[in-house]
């Protein structure tokens, strides 16, 4: 049982807040078991109406806190904040409810405010509709064009959801101006867009354990920019050639683990000469290494940032990146620097994609242009950049074939199958 509800003043909303009180006390321990699916939901529409009604006298009570600096006699800077720390609601929406409940409690949201006490429209959807009134251009607007754009709002209200009524906020003005919708459209986004560009940020942190994380903000059309291309890499239907029986079964679209080796993929593969030069050169990673590594061996490799890698993952960015051989000192400073040399060129590429049609690993259907040129016989072992010497592999392929822990067998008709030295 829960104590009785005593109003705190005879004021009728006083009154009306006790009596929901009181009636859900009588329901607090109601079983609803017994609905059945017609009762059921019928009641959850009716209090989704109801509570849609209670939020506009929170807000219409809200609205007159406001006025007469409710909080003010406690020392808190406004009644929003006063608000958030008595009902323990976090700030931004205490915020949030007070400034809508100040837009209704102006004459010209009147029909907003009456839509929501009528339980017609939900909170949500009233935030949008006031939101995309009041966004509307006033050259192009009067109080009459005004309403007749609210009343639109509202009767699409009664189909649409609150994101559904945002999209169609962003249009509204086709529907009260139409003749200015072009120039209204075109000003509104050339705003986000210069908005979005200013608000662009990327940063990335280290973890100490070969991970880095990241985070960044881009405007959308360059996300969807890069959406495209990381699809691209990661194509569903390549996943059960390259990972094998099970790998990927019924994924329609590249989950987070594989668009995120499509980045590490797109990355590696943007050409490098398209880069702006920095400090007289073009943008580029140094990977030093040891002769010994080169050919075979385990030790690491450094990049000129600082950090270390595989000499396995080496050898296999040394297929496609161009090697510049260079003469240190005992104290590792540079006596002499070669050449870049041994990358297979254009022509070369576009033959082995006519000669290979893609990945020639055993089972993978990796098409050219996602490939890399690898050498039969690595360059740094003598083979020469040729096409008798070159074939096509797929990224994780190539990561195989340079690989301590696999060994390669070449099948009838040149297809490479790999699999693990026992």
């Amino acid at each position: 049982m829960t104590a009785a509800f005593t109003p705190r003043s005879g004021h009728p909303v006083a009154r009306a807040v006790a009596c929901v009180h009181e009636a859900l006390d009588q329901v607090v321990d109601a079983p609803v078991w017994s609905l059945d699916a017609t009762e059921a939901g019928a009641a959850l529409l009716d209090l989704t109406s109801e509570i849609a009604r209670l939020q506009e006298l929170r807000l219409r009570v809200a609205a007159h806190a406001h006025t007469v600096e409710t909080g003010a006699a406690v020392g808190a800077t406004s009644t929003a904040n006063w608000w958030a720390h008595e009902a323990r609601l976090t700030r931004p929406e205490a915020h949030r409810l007070m400034r809508l409940a100040r837009a209704l409690d102006t004459p010209r949201h009147d029909p907003v405010r009456d839509a929501l006490a009528a339980g017609r429209v939900n909170l949500d959807q009233a935030q949008v509709i006031v939101d995309a009134v009041d966004e509307l251009p006033a050259e192009y607007v009067n109080d009459d064009t005004r309403l007749r754009a609210e009343e639109f709002l509202l009767g699409q209200a009664r189909h649409h959801d609150a994101i559904a009524l945002r999209r169609l906020g962003k249009r509204l003005i086709e529907v009260i101006a139409p003749e200015h919708a072009d120039a209204v459209e075109a000003a509104r986004l050339e705003r986000e867009e210069a908005a979005a560009r200013a608000a662009a940020r990327l940063t990335m942190s280290d973890d100490g354990h070969g991970k880095t994380y990241g985070r960044f903000t881009i405007p959308t059309h360059h996300a969807a920019m890069l959406r495209t291309a990381l699809l691209a890499i990661a194509a569903p239907k390549h996943q059960h050639a390259v990972n094998g029986a099970g790998a990927g079964v019924g994924e329609r679209r590249p989950g987070p683990e594989r668009m995120g080796q499509a980045f590490c993929e797109y990355v590696e593969r943007y050409p490098a000469d398209r880069l702006p030069d920095a400090g007289g050169v073009a943008a580029t990673i140094v990977v030093t290494m040891e002769l010994e590594s080169l050919v075979g061996g385990l030790r690491a490799a450094h990049l000129h940032t600082g950090e270390t890698i595989s000499a396995s993952e080496a050898r296999r960015l040394a297929c496609q990146a161009g090697i510049i051989p260079a003469v240190l000192d005992g104290q590792g400073q540079p006596l002499d620097v070669g050449r870049t040399r041994r990358l297979f060129t254009k022509a070369q590429r576009i033959a082995m994609a006519l000669r290979d049609g893609g990945c020639t690993a055993e089972g993978c259907d990796w098409p050219p242009g996602l490939c890399h040129g690898h050498h039969i016989i690595p360059w740094h072992l003598g083979g020469d950049t040729s096409l008798t010497n070159g074939r096509l592999l797929c990224p994780q392929h190539h990561a195989r074939a340079h690989d301590p822990a696999y060994a390669t067998t070449v099948r009838p008709g040149g297809k490479v199958a790999f699999h693990r030295r026992c």
